[in-house]
């Protein structure tokens, strides 16, 4: 798990590192709504480092499995249809395309680890909606620039990816009623 962290702090760094030229053209009250990816996968590091501490941070945990695997999706959804709008992506976005997918995917892996309740999955679901007003009510959606023209499209597929992301994580809740995973973190 503690190799799983790097691998995570290390893309969360890069991540944001990504977005500086977004966030050179950005007003400041939006700095901590542009950078999704990033801060999906800051949310899923700062969840394994509690973890491999012992403790569950419950707000980040249902931060963490809706947003990585909302924005994962999401970027594996947007380069796809950069690939049938423009063509090739290069080395650049199939990793890009790889390394999001994995994002959703350790997400879900980690499945019985999470142990929030309905307080943080809430702020988590709200947190997620206000994001997706910011993107596409307030234009601060990440920079695709040849497919600007379906920004009303894309937006309305990404309010629908966040409730599903935000009804994963009801199940989470509801569904360890029924399952028998076990309500304390195991020792690493």
């Amino acid at each position: 798990m503690w190799l799983l962290f790097i691998v995570n702090l290390l893309g969360t760094i890069y991540g944001y590192y990504w977005y500086k030229g977004q966030l050179s053209i950005t007003e400041p009250i939006y700095y901590l709504f542009v950078p999704d990816s990033p801060t999906a996968s800051l949310f899923f590091t700062l969840a394994l480092l509690g973890w491999l501490l012992g403790r569950n941070w419950r707000l980040i945990e249902a931060l963490a499995l809706i947003t990585l695997v909302k924005y994962g999706l999401w970027a594996v959804v947007m380069n796809l249809m950069t690939l049938v709008v423009e063509g090739p992506i290069g080395p650049v976005g199939w990793m890009l395309v790889i390394s999001h997918f994995g994002m959703a995917v350790q997400a879900v892996l980690y499945f019985p680890w999470y142990r929030f309740k309905w307080l943080a999955l809430a702020i988590a679901a709200i947190w997620t909606l206000h994001n997706d007003v910011i993107d596409y009510v307030f234009g601060q959606m990440p920079i695709y620039r040849s497919l600007l023209e379906y920004a009303p499209q894309i937006g309305y597929f990404t309010f629908w990816l966040s409730i599903a992301c935000i009804l994963l994580a009801v199940l989470n809740i509801s569904g360890k009623r029924y399952m028998s995973f076990d309500n304390s973190v195991k020792t690493r």
